[in-house]
């Protein structure tokens, strides 16, 4: 029987949008300011210096009224030339979409692919520079948020620029504030994300962030582009303005969220994500299911493939979303109707994937799906509880 709608409660688990702080969702429901003040200014400047905090660099980060695509639309436009080649690290959807982008913008692409779940080799992209010598990027994601599997960024950045000049692009959407990723040190060129993932905002801000040596690139570009002009932004940049109307409630709210974080810190920040990362994997293996990505799980999204036998997926996301009032993710692609994912960036504690491991056991009981009730829930929680003092 499901809940009455005046108890009912929407619970979001998709790895974006993720759930808003209340404290955020009030600050950002006051009246906006105008974006030309000197208090929004303020504000602006702000949230860009604590955004670079975060990326772990000195230089600029540039905030954008976008999703996340359009962070990387900017990344190609500002970067490359007609006709320049590049390698493109393919282990996912978003993989898929660095291909689409640069083809549309007439780069040549040299695609590597890696089978869904499994992480990019540094060996393979190696081979590919040396294979094609006149790659200018390397275009790639730290978390493929549609498998739920996490790239070695680190060793990928190294291994590239000890064989090339190529620039490292990477699409940290859903691991910036999740994951260790430090810009400057690992030699990263351009890193980008959004604020409906690890920044607990709805979505419709974008950021990004480019090495000394990215900027030099900017030089050569040759891609007509406008409202994704950095040139236009670093017009404005120093007088704490934006080239075009900000999303000036968001930033509002991303000010407040960046606060909180840097309370916190980077290293607790990390910990917390990698925590309810494994206490979910712990849960959901002891069900008996298995995960997509084994080897190289993300912090950010747990993606969980269907009991042996069930060739619909859309019984369990559909239950979860009509009986609890529960948004979990569909598989994209060939995967969709085939699992789901479970998302713990951002706005989550161990309770709340207690409650989606709950959830997910009794929606498998209810579709005659063998499970021993509390077995999953129990892996996390004694998992939480032995691993409380240990980060």
């Amino acid at each position: 029987m499901k809940s009455h709608p005046l108890f009912e409660k929407l619970r979001i688990f998709a790895p974006g949008p993720t759930p808003v702080p209340e404290s955020v969702l009030a600050q950002m429901s006051l009246p906006p300011l105008h974006h030309r003040t000197e208090e929004f200014g303020r504000i602006l400047d702000r949230t860009r210096k604590n955004l670079s905090w975060l990326f772990q660099t000195d230089q600029r980060a540039y905030v954008l009224a976008c999703s996340g695509t359009g962070a990387m639309e900017a990344t190609i436009v500002n970067l490359c030339a007609a006709g320049d080649e590049v390698v493109v690290i393919n282990g996912g959807k978003f993989g898929e979409r660095w291909t689409k982008l640069a083809q549309r913008y007439g780069l040549k692409v040299h695609e590597l692919k890696f089978d869904w779940g499994e992480a990019a080799d540094p060996a393979q992209v190696v081979a590919a520079l040396k294979q094609n010598p006149n790659v200018r990027a390397v275009l790639m994601q730290a978390s493929e948020t549609s498998t739920g599997a996490y790239h070695p960024v680190e060793q990928i950045a190294k291994a590239v620029h000890e064989t090339s000049d190529a620039l490292v692009c990477v699409d940290a959407i859903t691991a910036l504030g999740v994951s260790p990723l430090p810009m400057d040190k690992w030699g990263l060129d351009v890193v980008i994300s959004g604020s409906q993932k690890a920044f607990m905002l709805p979505p419709g801000l974008a950021f990004m962030s480019l090495s000394e040596r990215a900027n030099q690139a900017r030089k050569r570009t040759s891609i007509p582009n406008f409202y994704f002009s950095l040139a236009e932004e670093d017009k404005v940049f120093d007088k704490a303005q934006t080239a075009w109307t900000p999303a000036v409630s968001l930033i509002v709210g991303l000010d407040m969220v960046l606060a909180r974080m840097r309370e916190a810190g980077l290293e607790a920040i990390f910990n917390h994500h990698a925590r309810l990362a494994e206490g979910t994997r712990h849960g959901v293996t002891a069900m008996g299911l298995s995960l997509l990505a084994k080897k190289s799980p993300s912090a950010s999204v747990t993606s969980v493939l269907l009991p042996a036998g069930m060739t619909n997926g859309d019984k369990i996301i559909s239950h979860l979303r009509d009986r609890y009032g529960m948004t979990v993710a569909d598989g994209q692609d060939h995967y969709k109707g085939k699992m789901f994912r479970i998302a713990h960036l951002g706005y989550y504690d161990e309770l709340d994937m207690l409650t989606v491991l709950s959830a997910v056991e009794l929606t498998l009981d209810k579709l005659g799906i063998p499970v021993k009730l509390g077995q999953g829930v129990g892996a996390a929680a004694r998992y939480f509880r032995e691993s409380e003092n240990q980060v």
